[in-house]
């Protein structure tokens, strides 16, 4: 049986991930924690982070390793499998249909119809992972600095995201303790 749902867990992201893994992330967010609780929101953030930090495409990265953390070496074939198929499948049927009729405007506006879904759903899980993180050990002040230092990095001096997450990582491996365990004490203390 968890075969099976790991297979139509994957199965579902691959047919509904237009756009590539980020638009399938919150897919896999929604089939891993919410639907299936094979963790919770914010061990899905830990392989996140882990996923984006390691080359290739992300979302075969997570299938990879939530099928195996579910089922063993066998869950990981299945849910790669799952997640490759449609594509597969996808890319070289609609590709044909696509190509022969990438001038109509019904075409273009499909296409640019799916942008804006795709951008909500990665702001929905955004705001969803910022207020996890405020409620954790760091709180709203060292959130508000490590997504503002991000933002200026990603955007302005471009630095690629897996090296902000690669530092972070290992500036955590290296401290060996939170800093902020004070200012989440402080929290506590007030409630």
């Amino acid at each position: 049986m968890k075969q099976a749902d790991i297979f139509m867990a994957f199965f579902r992201v691959g047919m509904l991930g237009f756009g590539g893994g980020p638009s399938a992330i919150p897919l896999v967010q929604k089939e891993v924690v919410e639907k299936y609780h094979w963790m919770d929101s914010e061990e899905f953030g830990d392989v996140l982070a882990l996923a984006n930090a390691m080359p290739g495409p992300i979302a075969t990265k997570m299938a990879g390793y939530i099928g195996f953390r579910v089922g063993g070496l066998w869950g990981m074939v299945n849910g790669l499998f799952a997640l490759m198929i449609p594509t597969i499948v996808f890319m070289i049927v609609l590709l044909n249909v696509l190509n022969s009729y990438k001038d109509k405007p019904w075409v273009k506006g499909m296409a640019a119809a799916v942008v804006p879904v795709v951008a909500v759903m990665l702001l929905t899980m955004t705001w969803d992972f910022f207020k996890k993180s405020t409620k954790s050990a760091l709180g709203w002040t060292w959130s508000l600095v490590f997504v503002l230092v991000s933002l200026v990095l990603m955007e302005v001096v471009h630095v690629h995201p897996a090296i902000i997450i690669f530092a972070l990582l290992l500036g955590a491996l290296v401290k060996g303790s939170s800093p902020f365990k004070g200012e989440a004490q402080k929290g506590k203390m007030k409630t």
